[in-house]
């Protein structure tokens, strides 16, 4: 899926659930932040803890719903919250770019697969 440049959520990343779509809106705009200022500590602790945040809304919203693949999604999370939650600023290009590239087909890819299931 083709990352937006700028960098940001649109209606093309709409699950469908408002405080999901709310939520990945702050996911688009912390990432963006941190690739705005790739040596501010705040901006990339702000950026984890909403990931962390919203992967608990969507996994509590899984087991609400008994969502089928609701393992398989979780360890996606656990594996991209590890990645980030081991990252200290500065943030390098590469990381930046690797994380707009997850949001981006996390959702597209991933997270469409929920809609109309919760």
């Amino acid at each position: 899926f083709d990352v937006p440049e700028p960098f940001a959520w649109d209606e093309s990343f709409r699950v469908d659930y408002d405080k999901i779509d709310t939520e990945h809106q702050g996911l688009f705009k912390g990432i963006f932040d941190v690739a705005g200022a790739p040596g501010d500590a705040g901006k990339l602790s702000a950026l984890v803890s909403a990931v962390g945040a919203h992967f608990a809304t969507e996994e509590g919203m899984f087991a609400k719903a008994g969502y089928g693949d609701a393992a398989a999604h979780t360890a996606a999370h656990a594996e991209f919250l590890g990645k980030i939650k081991g990252l200290s600023a500065p943030v390098d290009a590469g990381t930046v770019s690797f994380a707009k590239n997850w949001l981006v087909n996390h959702i597209k890819g991933t997270d469409f697969k929920y809609k109309g299931k919760l």
